[in-house]
C-alpha cells in the first residue's frame, strides 16, 4: 500500500527534463555533482529510446513529482534467474520520511516478484547513514564481502584496445 497521496507511475520521454533535475539533485546530495555528464537528450535516448535497457519511475504526491527511480534487469548465474538492479532511488528532501521512498522501493520489489526475479539489489555510499538505515529497516542485507570495481572513460577505452 502506497503512502497517502503517493502515486508511482512509469516515466515517459516527456519526463526527461524532470528526471535529469532529480539526477542532479541526487548528485549534489552524494557530493558528486561534477560526475553528471548527461543532458536531457542523453536521458531521453538512454531511458526511452528504442534500445533502452533501463526503466524509470516517477513518484508523485498530490500530483507533484517528488522523486524517481531508475532500474534495470541483471542476471544471476547462481540463481539462474534475472534480478533487478536499482540504479537510483531519490526523494526530494522535503518529502523524506513521509513513506514515499518506501512506497517507491516496494513498487520495484513487487515488480521483481511479479517478474520472477531472484534478487533485488543496489549500492549505497558507505557514509549515507540515512539510506543505510532505511534499507536495513526494509530487510535488506549489506553484501560486505563484495567490492565494486569500475572501468569508465579513458581507462575503459584503453583497456578495450
Amino acid at each position: 500500500m502506497a503512502a497517502p497521496g503517493v502515486h508511482i507511475r512509469s516515466a515517459t520521454a516527456d519526463d526527461a527534463a524532470l528526471i535529469l533535475g532529480f539526477i542532479r539533485e541526487l548528485a549534489i546530495y552524494e557530493r558528486a555533482e561534477h560526475s553528471v555528464q548527461t543532458d536531457e537528450v542523453g536521458i531521453r535516448a538512454s531511458l526511452f529510446g528504442a534500445d533502452a535497457r533501463a526503466q524509470a519511475l516517477v513518484c508523485e504526491r498530490d500530483g507533484q513529482a517528488i522523486g524517481y527511480a531508475v532500474y534495470f534487469h541483471n542476471y544471476s548465474t547462481w540463481l539462474g534467474r534475472n534480478g533487478i538492479y536499482l540504479e537510483d532511488l531519490y526523494i526530494s528532501p522535503e518529502h523524506r520520511g513521509s513513506g514515499a521512498g518506501k512506497a517507491l522501493l516496494q513498487h520495484i520489489a513487487r515488480l521483481a516478484v511479479a517478474q520472477g526475479c531472484g534478487r533485488f539489489e543496489w549500492s549505497v555510499l558507505d557514509w549515507n547513514t540515512p539510506a543505510i538505515d532505511f534499507y536495513k529497516a526494509a530487510g535488506a542485507v549489506a553484501q560486505d564481502e563484495w567490492t565494486v570495481y569500475r572501468l569508465q572513460g579513458d581507462a575503459l577505452r584503453r583497456f578495450a584496445e
